[in-house]
């Protein structure tokens, strides 16, 4: 059962409580091209991101969210490491939530300015922690960036933020070990009600990021700890979304739209299996559902009607022809070259 949280407003958009798990991304523009921020920001939404972080590095970039706040419809998040000042010129330029990590903020005198401009645009703090950022007397407690360290870390920021009477909190404690980041949530998530952002930080490129990525976020969410994602990925941010969507839809965190199994092939296979389920899968994605479709893509009739009885519909590859099957009854031969658009046909059919 998912842990309740306590819930915070980010934009028109909330997290916590029992609402929606929601996907966060952040993007790789250099933040004051405006232009070309507010396009990957566009890009991200339409393949299904509800939240984006841009960094703001310098003032130029602080200036710049004010322009790229307008020009897009989701909440917007300033990643502010450093300079204070910056998060205090991008909150007063209209983000819906700043991300912050204190110990690379410096004195408590800096944090608390931050937290006063926050109260004051009334809107939410992430205390976002990192592995590679604790506190060096921590570092020194700990002997090095451990679970225990990303806790005390969060906990002493936690502190200081609600005697100044702001509850409006989002927290993160990200390691690129998926065992200290499981570790370290497990315990952050005994010990605090606010709601948690998951994610493993600097997770590699496609590969290794989706595995750790799966494992990491998949395995806190079964657990019940999280209210928001991000599945950090080296490249295009824009293919982080994909993958949290369906590490979300596996754990039944989403429950409509079309979700597509298909076997591995193998030498019975005698139909273009990879290239239809590439094709069938790229041209439901956007496709809504009032319920979860369940589309089966089958090289054979081993794999076919049999073991994918519980989809909703599915084909099963001969030799230049399918069978279309509707909850593991067959109802008809199609041909290999008119199977893709059939079978499209079939799923708005019946959705």
């Amino acid at each position: 059962m998912r842990k309740s949280t306590r819930k915070v407003r980010i934009g028109d958009r909330y997290i916590g409580g029992q609402e929606p798990i929601l996907i966060q991304s952040m993007t790789n523009t250099k933040t004051e091209d405006v232009k070309a921020t507010v396009d990957q920001i566009k890009r991200l939404e339409e393949e299904g991101c509800q939240i984006v972080r841009v960094a703001v590095p310098d003032k130029e970039a602080a200036e710049a969210v004010r322009a790229i706040k307008k020009g897009i419809s989701i909440p917007l998040v300033a990643d502010i490491h450093f300079d204070y000042r910056l998060a205090i010129e991008a909150i007063k330029n209209g983000v819906d939530k700043i991300r912050i990590n204190p110990g690379n903020i410096g004195a408590d005198e800096r944090l608390k300015k931050v937290i006063e401009a926050a109260k004051e645009y009334d809107i939410a703090v992430r205390v976002g922690i990192n592995s590679g950022s604790i506190e060096r007397e921590l570092l020194a407690k700990y002997g090095g960036p451990t679970p225990e360290a990303m806790v005390e870390s969060a906990l002493k920021s936690i502190r200081i933020i609600e005697d100044l009477n702001f509850y409006n909190i989002v927290i993160s404690i990200k390691s690129s070990d998926v065992l200290a980041s499981l570790n370290g949530y497990a315990r952050l998530s005994e010990l605090t009600d606010y709601p948690l952002h998951l994610g493993i930080t600097e997770s590699g490129t496609k590969t290794s990021g989706v595995v750790k990525s799966a494992i990491g976020i998949g395995t806190l969410l079964y657990m019940g700890i999280g209210d928001t994602v991000r599945v950090s990925l080296t490249g295009d941010p824009v293919e982080e979304i994909p993958v949290a969507k369906e590490i979300l839809r596996a754990l039944k965190y989403i429950d409509t739209g079309v979700e597509i199994i298909s076997c591995p092939t193998c030498g019975r296979t005698n139909v273009d299996l990879i290239s239809i389920a590439e094709k069938v899968e790229a041209a439901v994605k956007d496709i809504k559902t009032a319920r979860p479709i369940k589309v089966a893509i089958m090289g054979c009739a081993v794999n076919g009607p049999g073991e994918a009885r519980e989809a909703d519909i599915g084909i099963a590859g001969g030799k230049g022809e399918f069978l279309l099957f509707l909850k593991g009854n067959i109802v008809r031969k199609i041909p290999e070259n008119n199977v893709i658009d059939e079978l499209l046909t079939e799923i708005r059919r019946i959705i």
